[in-house]
């Protein structure tokens, strides 16, 4: 079950029409990756009608109707809008959406997410009923915010709520998500299927304390991971160490949500274990140069991503934004380049979590027919991987979502 289209994740992608009618429109005049192996299209045009792309091409090519809204992008780049594949909808509105201003929703989703490019965002921790009823209110048109997919509540081991996570819960009055039993837990998996979630979350890896890590046992793993699979749900899990990390990939998860720098540099034999297992990483590598410690250092972080990237294996990119409360992602753009090149930072941010997520049939490039999901950048990529953070104007399915202008 790894790289099939995700049925929850299909359904999402209905979700091209925004939360208000958006208005018809042309960026005229930036230069344009239509995807991240593309060549840059000089002083391109890209005509964006009922929230999808209808024509991309040159100004040669490709002309504006007369009275149509434009929006200047001369000296400017145009990408496919981004997806981070590793946040939480943990502060207290997110966490409680029906009882909070819609426009102090809104304002904290443009600050956390939308205003970085982000136009699809998998919160890989909340709650189920939270998530889906935040993603609900931006679908009915309530306020402006990302393509939402989520894994609800995760699944922690039996007494192996992390240490960090605990106060969270007990101040939100929401229920600790441990495992009691594993037929309780499958049940639990099934119930948040129903409810909509995207995808499953195991603490493989529970951080109890400082050198203490609890691994989820291997049998229970292995049922939960074919209960998400059977829902076609992929699984992400946090491994933390050595012991997390393979008890997950032997055990047939999808995604590593986190780098393992306490594990140590990752060699060959792990990489191809990787690889053939078809399990992609999501690094957060920002996290560990936010949270240092002696037994995390971000260099061997760079040296796992760069390891995976050059040994063909899938990279997605993500900032753990909503557990640190920074959401500003150069750094992460920083230390991703000193792991792979700018095209495969790009398609950590487009090509591939949309093709991971089932959704390269309506996401992840500038294409005619697809979403207009896109970010305007001041500055070009391929010349400064922090151009990726200068970003101007965030569209999603047609509808401005932020702008500096």
């Amino acid at each position: 079950m790894k790289s099939v289209a995700m049925v929850a994740a299909f359904l999402a992608a209905w979700c091209v029409t925004g939360p208000a009618l958006a208005e018809d429109f042309a960026v005229v005049g930036a230069r344009i990756y239509a995807d991240p192996q593309a060549k840059a299209l000089e002083n391109g045009v890209v005509i964006v009608r009922d929230g999808r792309i209808a024509a991309v091409g040159s100004r040669a090519q490709v002309s504006v109707p007369q009275g149509m809204k434009t929006i200047p992008g001369a000296g400017r780049t145009l990408v496919a809008g981004f997806w981070n594949s590793h946040v939480h909808l943990m502060t207290h509105d997110l966490l409680h959406p029906d009882a909070a201003d819609p426009a102090k929703l809104e304002g904290q989703l443009r600050d956390m997410f939308t205003r970085w490019g982000f136009t699809t965002v998998f919160d890989l921790t909340s709650s189920t009923a939270s998530a889906t009823t935040l993603r609900r209110m931006i679908q009915e048109g309530r306020f402006a915010g990302p393509q939402i997919l989520t894994v609800g509540d995760p699944f922690f081991p039996k007494n192996g709520t992390p240490v960090y996570a605990r106060p969270v819960y007990e101040a939100e009055h929401i229920a600790v998500p441990e495992i009691r039993s594993t037929p309780e837990a499958v049940a639990r998996l099934d119930r948040q299927a129903q409810a909509g979630v995207d995808g499953v979350k195991l603490f493989t890896g529970a951080i109890l304390g400082a050198e203490d890590v609890m691994v989820m046992p291997a049998d229970q793993i292995r049922a939960l991971t074919a209960a998400a699979h059977r829902h076609r749900l992929p699984v992400f899990a946090h491994p933390t160490n050595r012991e997390g990390m393979n008890a997950a990939v032997e055990n047939g998860v999808d995604v590593l949500a986190h780098a393992t720098p306490i594990a140590g540099p990752w060699d060959a034999a792990q990489v191809r274990k990787l690889v053939s297992a078809h399990v992609a990483l999501v690094p957060t590598m920002m996290l560990f140069e936010v949270y240092p410690a002696d037994s995390t250092p971000v260099a061997t972080v760079v040296q796992q991503v760069r390891a995976l990237s050059e040994g063909g294996g899938e990279v997605l990119f993500g900032t753990d934004a909503g557990f640190m409360d920074v959401f500003d992602p150069s750094a992460e753009y920083r230390l991703m380049a000193q792991a792979m090149d700018w095209r495969h930072v790009l398609a950590a941010l487009t090509t591939t979590p949309a093709r991971r997520f089932g959704q390269s049939h309506v996401r992840g490039r500038i294409g005619r027919g697809l979403a207009a999901d896109m970010v305007l950048l001041d500055g070009d990529p391929a010349l400064d991987t922090a151009a990726f953070a200068k970003v101007a104007v965030t569209i999603r399915a047609g509808e401005i979502l932020s702008s500096i202008e």
